[in-house]
């Protein structure tokens, strides 16, 4: 838990940064390149070419390119059509896709996931409900491709941990690896190379959210994940909505529209407890 809550405080920030700084101004697939190759250089003192098997080596740069690599590709793209605090908002189904990829891999269905899924989207309607357009929509469905991602990620690797031959600092360092392998691809065929970073500030942003963010936090988040059960780790997943959306409006957005907010947000979060009422029901 201490790791999850820690991470859950260092990224309250990184959405900000991301949507105040960088989305409109710097190329998302730069962003995205220069994040993951930073966080892979953070571990690659500490990789172990000896002892992990091709196996394991294999899985994890399928997982980093999962969460990290492509998980970004869509997540930065979605602060071309939504705000800040929008986008925190539509994390609230990440909880949700969390149980569903684990009670797939567990080969069950419930049907409460969709009914849940409902419930939330009529939150992030009711957010925007005398002016949705379709780069609303757009972009709504990019957060929930970005949330998919994030949580398959964290349920395989949760997974496979106890698997590990090395200590998991001695091989993380192939999840960045999956995960450049596809920022690299991506910024190759989609990069503008129009937009690249132009002042020192954008840079640091960058450098902070690749060394800090990305290679300490994703790390210690997934390490903080093999140490809880996965209703633990569903729920930790939305403390980063109330905290991030703090930062946001107290620093950078204060003149947002508080009560559409608190109502679309209230209705979203009403599906985690329908859930789990559902889920009790069911058994």
């Amino acid at each position: 838990m201490a790791f999850l809550v820690a991470i859950t405080l260092l990224w309250a920030f990184s959405f900000s940064l991301i949507g105040v700084y960088l989305a409109g101004q710097v190329d998302p697939w730069f962003s995205v390149l220069i994040r993951v190759l930073l966080a892979a250089l953070v571990f690659l003192p500490f990789l172990s070419f000896r002892g992990a098997s091709v196996t394991t080596i294999t899985r994890l740069m399928l997982i980093g390119a999962i969460q990290l690599g492509v998980m970004y590709g869509f997540y930065y793209h979605a602060f071309l059509y939504l705000t800040v605090p929008e986008v925190l908002l539509f994390t609230v189904m990440t909880p949700l896709y969390v149980t569903l990829v684990n009670d797939l891999l567990d080969q069950r269905f419930r049907i409460n996931f969709l009914i849940c899924a409902l419930v939330a989207t009529a939150g992030a309607a009711a957010i925007r409900y005398d002016g949705i357009d379709s780069g609303f929509i757009r972009g709504f469905f990019i957060v929930q491709a970005a949330n998919l991602c994030f949580a398959t990620g964290q349920v395989l690797y949760k997974r496979m941990a106890s698997q590990f031959e090395l200590p998991q600092h001695q091989v993380f360092g192939w999840f960045f690896i999956g995960a450049s392998l596809v920022a690299c691809s991506s910024f190759a065929l989609f990069g503008n190379l129009e937009m690249l970073p132009a002042t020192a500030q954008q840079w640091g942003i960058l450098i902070y959210l690749g060394v800090v963010a990305s290679g300490l936090g994703f790390f210690a988040w997934n390490k903080g994940a093999t140490q809880v059960d996965v209703g633990t780790l569903a729920i930790m997943n939305n403390l980063l909505i109330p905290a991030g959306i703090m930062v946001n409006l107290l620093i950078w957005n204060r003149e947002a529209d508080l009560l559409r907010l608190t109502l679309g947000g209230a209705i979203i979060l009403l599906a985690l407890p329908l859930n789990h009422w559902l889920l009790r029901r069911q058994t």
